[in-house]
């Protein structure tokens, strides 16, 4: 690698690009280091994929300024398509092929990159490298679009939801297999769903929405930002007498209340002090609890905090 000390991996300024009825990216600011994985994270419709297309160099942007290791893709395409991987939302590949020769084949487009039987053995297709393409598992595609992306031992990667649709253990292998990808320097773009994956992967995380990022740090930080710990979530089936939002919001240690389709959650810092006073409360006025759940804070209940949304709506 030839980074600069110090030098972003991909530095992004003003991004700027809408279409007829929509403003997909409206003035957005993110940088990636080396040795960093960058998570982006929003509803479908918050421009992460617009966003990822104007940085690897499929889109242009309608302002704003992008550098992927200083270089732009204005002046430096052909240098800048040997240092990138990518791995889009959906990755078509030939179903006739076999895993070693669409493997091959995209080894062909590089200059450098380690020998094919190396990337099989990389994502775990060994015994798959001579099946065809069409006869693979969802997540034996998932990791053979992951050997395309890795084929020219990329500095930066890109990757566009990578896990979505995968099982359980399909979707781990995948997580090891980028997790050792930050070796040595290299950076990551991130873009997902699943609070688990970027709470797992992601050394930071920009939360989109509406084409701007809202929020920014460490998945522990952005979690410290909403003052909670934990959320109780609970439910009377519509009892008469459940108390309201302003009465729920004067518990011991609750910081932030809400309703949504019947159902309250409330932001807490000390499980063991809401709690009971939440049980208190119901018995005084003789409401049922038909529900009671507590969990954890995560990156969605940050969402959630900011947006009054979650990250699944449309």
């Amino acid at each position: 690698m030839d980074n600069l000390a110090g030098q972003p991996s991909l530095l992004v300024r003003g991004l700027r690009k809408a279409y007829k009825d929509v403003v997909a990216v409206a003035g957005l600011d993110l940088d990636v280091r080396p040795g960093e994985c960058l998570g982006l994270l929003g509803p479908n419709g918050a421009g992460k994929t617009t966003t990822l297309e104007i940085c690897e160099g499929l889109l242009e942007p309608d302002a704003g300024r992008v550098e992927l290791f200083g270089l732009n893709w204005n002046s430096h395409s052909r240098v800048l398509r040997q240092r990138l991987g990518i791995q889009l939302q959906e990755t078509q590949l030939s179903d006739k092929l076999t895993v070693a020769e669409t493997i091959r084949l995209f080894r062909s487009f590089y200059r450098n990159g380690p020998a094919v039987a190396e990337v099989i053995a990389l994502v775990e297709l060994q015994e798959k490298h001579a099946a065809r393409v069409g006869s693979l598992s969802g997540g034996q595609k998932q990791r053979l679009a992951m050997a395309c992306a890795l084929v020219g031992e990329p500095d930066l990667l890109f990757l566009d939801e990578p896990t979505t649709g995968l099982d359980p253990q399909a979707r781990r292998q995948l997580w090891d297999l980028i997790a050792n990808f930050k070796t040595g320097g290299r950076a990551i773009v991130l873009t997902t769903h699943y609070m688990e994956e970027a709470e797992r992967l992601c050394d930071r995380v920009a939360i989109i929405d509406h084409g701007l990022i809202i929020a920014q740090g460490t998945p522990r930080e952005l979690i410290a930002s909403i003052g909670a710990v934990h959320v109780v979530e609970f439910s009377t089936g519509g009892a008469p007498g459940t108390p309201d939002l302003e009465c729920l919001s004067k518990l011991d240690g609750v910081h932030h209340v809400r309703a949504e389709n019947g159902a309250f959650q409330l932001q807490v810092s000390e499980l063991h002090r809401t709690v009971p006073a939440l049980l208190d409360a119901l018995d005084h006025r003789g409401v049922p609890l038909t529900e009671l759940r507590t969990h954890s804070a995560t990156l969605e209940d940050v969402f959630v905090s900011l947006t009054g949304r979650h990250l699944r709506d449309e």
